[in-house]
């Protein structure tokens, strides 16, 4: 009797006994085997839920809202955005571990949830393909990868949606943003942002509706800096989703 030996499956096994999935959230090796994140630690992490905001998807601190104060008080270009996590500590140092240690394993996690959770919203998108945000190239040379992209990859993969990670260009370094002001941070990051028109008439028209992937949103300045300059290139609608999301305030 032939033995029939599923290779992709033993693989996956033999890879999993020599390196052992680390959980996103307290970094220690999953238990049980097989899961992506332990079950307490999971319990830790604060999901996005109640009633959010029209226009960005964040938790509003009132039931009574449609929208954030943040999308009240600013124009938004981009249409729709939606969100996993609340950005608080635990979720900040997961991020942290993603971008500056090379955790990448834990988008695995991030990527199941968001298209689990989210999976509806997305639908609703319509997008013709995932944009992820871009880092300049020499941060992406230092780093060896771009967190966003690699996310979008994991979620392409789950949804089927095409990835297009070469149309959008990050073309200017700029300051840090973590000490500056929503406006200063907009302004900071007008000229970052940049349409490679060769990749982009390789997929028209089949680009009308894209979502743009970022690992944390905040006050928006990045995703409403790359919305503007996809809208401006004859893209019609720009979403977007993100692993965390900072609160209403």
């Amino acid at each position: 009797m032939r033995i029939h030996f599923d290779q992709e499956a033993w693989k996956e096994q033999a890879v999993s006994l020599l390196f052992p999935r680390r959980c996103p959230v307290c970094g220690e090796i999953v238990v049980p085997r097989g899961e992506l994140i332990c079950p307490d630690c999971k319990n830790e992490l604060s999901f996005v839920s109640g009633s959010l905001c029209l226009k960005c998807g964040k938790e509003l601190l009132s039931e009574d809202g449609e929208y954030c104060q943040d999308c009240m008080r600013r124009r938004r270009t981009f249409d729709r955005g939606a969100a996993l996590l609340n950005y608080n500590e635990v979720s900040a140092r997961s991020i942290a571990q993603i971008k500056y240690k090379n955790k990448r394993e834990y988008l695995d996690f991030y990527s199941q949830e968001m298209v689990r959770r989210l999976g509806k919203r997305m639908y609703r998108m319509q997008a013709d393909a995932l944009i992820p945000v871009p880092v300049h190239p020499d941060r992406k040379r230092t780093r060896g990868y771009n967190q966003a992209e690699e996310l979008a990859n994991r979620i392409g993969k789950r949804t089927g949606i095409p990835v297009c990670s070469h149309v959008l260009v990050r073309s200017k370094k700029t300051a840090p943003q973590k000490e500056l002001t929503p406006e200063q941070r907009l302004k900071n990051l007008e000229q970052a942002f940049s349409v490679k028109e060769e990749t982009l008439r390789e997929f028209w028209p089949k680009l009308d509706s894209v979502i743009l992937v970022d690992d944390i949103y905040t006050t928006g300045s990045t995703i409403e800096a790359c919305a503007r300059v996809l809208k401006r290139a004859g893209i019609r609608k720009v979403s977007f989703i993100s692993i965390c999301i900072g609160g209403d305030r």
